[in-house]
């Protein structure tokens, strides 16, 4: 009997250790499979860089190497006007120019009042249908989302006819118009979180004789800076991989976009090869704004996603 209890009781101390052992081995399994999912996703943006720092002639010859082939800053400084046309082809590059700083000042320019314009008028459009009541609201907002399901190419031959009509092509006011209002996702977005605003204090402020304009910039912006910030980050991030609106309407280099520029740097290849290295420092490069936001407010981003209830 006490042989039975004593291999009992190193049974019962050795079920917790086992436990430990199972949960420690999954745990180490899981962290395994994420680290293995981050190498995948962020692999691509350090083939970017090693070819970016690669001389566009050795690259042919060592394709498989995961080091640049032949390292050299050339690529960067095609890109930014640093070399002249005769040290490009030196270095396998072509004899294309890329306008770099006036592409990038015309991308900054349009996603800028995109996202000033859609977060202003889809913030005004969330309050209506977060806080106000009227007639056939719900109804209304219902149909409004339906737009979600329109893809958006159905619209582009209609927003370039009416463009064209009044004779706006190749202008910024025809980059920026059709993206300017509101959109579905983002009043959606916005009015999530305007229905979770406590009534209490909008109704306080009408006590104090406060109406809907001053409520709206007094009460609810204020209140709402985390998932406006939130919607100013997806829109300008949007608007800034914008490619092929820019490209139907925007043809004229004072107009064209840092995307629409790479596209057309690439065809132009009077070596007959395209100046890999060079295209891979220009993406880097225009990629630059956008990482240093996400690093920014990433965080925010998705708090504020869970927050407001958008899975």
């Amino acid at each position: 009997m006490s042989v039975i209890t004593e291999v009992s009781g190193v049974e019962a101390e050795e079920t917790p250790t086992a436990g430990r052992r199972g949960f420690n081995r999954h745990h180490f399994v899981g962290r395994l499979i994420m680290l293995l999912a981050i190498l995948i996703t962020l692999f691509p943006l350090y083939w970017m860089l090693r070819t970016a720092l690669s001389n566009n002639r050795a690259l042919a010859s060592h394709s498989g190497s995961f080091l640049p082939a032949d390292f050299t800053l050339g690529p960067f400084k095609r890109v930014l006007g640093l070399s002249s046309v005769e040290q490009a082809q030196a270095e396998g590059g072509s004899g294309a120019a890329l306008n770099f700083w006036l592409y990038l000042r015309n991308s900054v320019v349009v996603s800028v009042a995109i996202t000033a314009g859609q977060v202003f008028f889809s913030a005004m459009a969330a309050y209506a249908f977060a806080r106000l009541h009227w007639p056939g609201r719900n109804k209304v907002f219902g149909i409004f989302l339906t737009a979600l399901m329109v893809p958006p190419i159905f619209t582009m031959l209609p927003n370039f006819v009416l463009m064209k009509d009044l004779g706006l092509l190749n202008t910024y006011p025809a980059l920026i118009l059709p993206f300017f209002f509101m959109t579905p996702f983002a009043v959606f977005f916005l009015r999530q979180f305007f229905l979770g605003v406590s009534r209490e204090i909008e109704e306080a402020a009408r006590i104090d004789g406060a109406g809907h304009f001053r409520i709206f910039f007094r009460i609810i912006l204020p209140m709402s800076s985390a998932p406006i910030t939130t919607l100013a980050l997806l829109t300008f991030i949007t608007a800034w991989n914008e490619y092929f609106w820019p490209l139907l309407v925007g043809t004229e280099e004072n107009v064209r976009v840092l995307t629409v520029a790479l596209g057309v740097f690439r065809t132009q290849t009077p070596q007959g090869s395209p100046d890999w290295a060079g295209l891979m420092a220009a993406a880097l490069i225009a990629a630059i704004p956008i990482v240093i936001l996400f690093i920014m407010f990433g965080k925010r981003v998705v708090n504020s996603i869970g927050f407001t209830g958008v899975k």
